[in-house]
């Protein structure tokens, strides 16, 4: 009965978001939830950390509740007096992906994490689920929060910001912020000029180019002691302010950062919903979770868009990676669970996705890779990082191979515009 209800109200969230008026529960700015996720391959526990009160709220006034059902974790807020549940999210972690490697058989580990929202005006309750085995959400972690708590850690700003691209109010639209990895003191030129073609070579990638109007992008400097990147494959270690590094997971491409509450504390000196990290590297690598953050190198001499826009549609959206191998944790993907990536599936339950109402009538489902199919929707087998059992709508897409195309399938390209329209409701 109780996961009954877990599910019941995510599909309940439409009609509930009519009742939660933004000005009812909030003031307009944020709190943030650290914490530690820990555990192993088998399980999973998280450690209450501290509060910290940000200046400014960047997100949404009116998509307060998440009906979109994306994310492999979801939290959400809900007023103790009342028992109504007052905003939701889902997300995702570095955390869960490295559930899926070997690693987490043999030892368990702790990653610094957190989530932000709106900050309540009255005694609140926070809630975090996951999925289990089955993909369905199940609680597993909660905890009150006193918005008038005097423990809760308040901002001191530490850095300078600048805009990149400015459009309007950012209730209305999508906020990105640039960070810096691996930028000396000496180098904020060299970053001022990362992030204009950032800039740049995003909005020259549909969809994004046509919705450019609906973007802000500032950035914050916040130096290196070093310059340059870790890349521990090469026996190179620099300090540097996000303290990202390469072969995360034992993936040489793989460049990651570990504490996420690092990255949190320089992003939240501007407005944002998306954080990217902008590295100071040649070399190729990088990554994006959704809801999380999405960091890759920022002078790669030939695709720095290419890899902006794929990392990013991992972060808007949660867009699964479309192509096979070349990770450290290539059977995530169960085959018998519907992925919730918009781009994915098992076919154990295609029929739930749009998807699906995109494929031309008398298309083979599984469809042939084959060139005769080249520019038609359809269920092509690989993807995920799996060759059998995980399917793609688009032979070559942005998601799948950077090299083949510069183009986002019709199906990434809907996902993202809805996504883009929910958050700028």
């Amino acid at each position: 009965m109780k996961k009954m209800l877990v599910l019941l109200f995510l599909g309940a969230c439409t009609a509930a978001s009519a009742q939660v008026r933004f000005d009812d529960w909030f003031l307009d700015r944020t709190m943030r939830f650290d914490y530690y996720h820990s555990g192993d391959s088998r399980s999973e526990e998280y450690f209450f950390d501290e509060l910290k009160a940000e200046p400014y709220w960047a997100g949404s006034k009116v998509s307060l509740l998440d009906t979109t059902g994306y994310g492999n974790q979801y939290f959400r807020i809900v007023d103790r007096a009342s028992g109504q549940e007052i905003y939701s999210r889902g997300f995702c972690t570095l955390f869960n992906e490295w559930q899926g490697t070997a690693e987490a058989d043999s030892i368990r580990r702790s990653y610094p994490e957190s989530v932000v929202f709106p900050y309540p005006k009255r005694p609140c309750r926070i809630e975090i689920f996951g999925r289990d085995a089955k993909g369905r959400f199940e609680k597993r972690f909660g905890q009150n929060i006193d918005p008038a708590s005097y423990f809760i850690v308040q901002f001191t700003p530490r850095y300078e910001t600048f805009e990149v691209a400015y459009s309007g109010n950012p209730a209305r639209r999508v906020d990105i912020v640039l960070l810096p990895e691996g930028y000396a003191a000496g180098e904020r030129a060299k970053f001022e000029s990362a992030c204009r073609e950032f800039a740049r070579e995003f909005f020259s990638y549909s969809p994004y180019k046509e919705n450019a109007y609906r973007f802000n992008i500032r950035a914050v400097w916040a130096p290196s002691a070093e310059s340059g990147v870790t890349i521990p494959g090469e026996h190179v270690w620099r300090n540097t302010a996000c303290g990202a590094e390469f072969y995360t997971f034992d993936s040489e491409r793989y460049q990651m950062v570990t504490d996420f509450q690092r990255v949190r504390d320089i992003a939240a000196h501007v407005p944002y919903d998306y954080i990217y990290v902008l590295s100071n590297t040649q070399k190729y690598g990088g990554g994006g979770i959704f809801n999380f953050y999405g960091i890759s190198a920022a002078h790669h001499p030939t695709r720095t868009g290419k890899i902006y826009v794929h990392e990013f549609g991992h972060l808007l959206l949660g867009l699964g990676d479309e192509y096979v191998g070349t990770t450290s944790y290539d059977d995530m993907y169960a085959k018998d669970v519907e992925p919730w990536e918009p781009n994915l599936t098992t076919l154990v339950r295609f029929g739930d996705k749009f998807w699906k109402a995109m494929v031309p009538p008398g298309t083979p489902v599984p469809t042939p890779d084959t060139a005769e199919y080249d520019g038609v929707v359809g269920v092509f087998e690989g993807g995920g990082y799996a060759a059998e059992g995980v399917y793609r709508p688009w032979r070559n897409c942005l998601m799948n191979n950077l090299h083949r195309t510069d183009k986002f399938c019709p199906v990434c390209t809907k996902a993202i515009c809805d996504y883009i329209d929910f958050i700028c409701r």
